[in-house]
């Protein structure tokens, strides 16, 4: 690699983005409700109480059926993920994240178009449409 003013251009102007990226709204809401949350001993009870359920399951799990309580220890695990999910705190933190990842995706997108609208982007969420994945295809045809 050729370290010219270019290459220092570009890295000043990274180094801007991330700053703004770091000011922006998504971040700082994002930021502050998993601060709210990770502080919650609301959500720190129902987590723990979904882990033990989670963790009994997974013990016997693998017997499927068989298993002694099977049933019920996997009505059990289902009952403490819903109540986490369902819990404020942690419904707009998946909000918050969600958002955020959405704002990185766009920006993503932006870079990569102002290069070339041949790059091809993996936004890794399946709702972001515009973006173009793999070689569509056309690459396997002889």
């Amino acid at each position: 690699m050729i370290y010219n003013e270019d290459f220092f251009e570009i890295e000043n102007l990274v180094n801007e983005l991330s700053v703004e990226l770091l000011n922006s709204q998504h971040v700082l809401e994002y930021v502050s409700i998993y601060k709210e949350m990770d502080q919650s001993t609301e959500v720190d009870v129902v987590l723990t109480e979904f882990l033990k359920a989670k963790e009994s399951f997974e013990k016997i799990e693998p017997y499927g059926k068989y298993a002694p309580d099977f049933k019920e220890k996997r009505r059990e695990l289902r009952q403490k993920k819903r109540l986490l999910d369902t819990n404020d705190l942690v419904s707009s933190f998946k909000y918050q994240e969600t958002s955020l990842q959405n704002m990185l995706d766009y920006v993503t997108h932006d870079l990569a178009k102002a290069i070339s609208d041949d790059i091809k982007i993996d936004a890794g969420n399946p709702f972001f449409e515009f973006a173009k994945r793999g070689c569509g295809g056309s690459c396997h045809v002889s």
